[in-house]
């Protein structure tokens, strides 16, 4: 394979782990709305700490236990991010529901 084989090959990875990483934030949005309706905190360290595990013993290279473990940090900021994001326009949603049945 020549340099333009190996970056088209490259590109189709990015665009997999871009739908993967969509399909990941959508779980973690309904995840945050049980836990808000089971009074669950959002941040739950130890789930964490077994993600990062469960990688880590899966990784068979060339990314080191760290950079993985860096990368899913990220990952899992980003979704946390996302499940507010969400909680605010349920909220902004709700009132405009509200407000205009009164």
């Amino acid at each position: 394979m020549d340099i333009s084989d190996w970056r088209k090959r490259i590109d189709k990875i990015d665009r997999e782990l871009a739908k993967l990483l969509s399909e990941r934030s959508r779980c973690a949005i309904e995840v945050g709305r049980l836990k808000r309706s089971l009074n669950i905190p959002v941040y739950d360290p130890d789930r964490e700490e077994k993600i990062f595990n469960k990688i880590i013993a899966n990784n068979k290279g060339p990314l080191e236990n760290k950079a993985l473990k860096r990368l899913f940090k990220r990952i899992i900021d980003e979704s946390r991010r996302v499940e507010r994001l969400e909680v605010e326009r349920e909220k902004v949603t709700s009132k405009k529901i509200t407000s205009s049945s009164t």
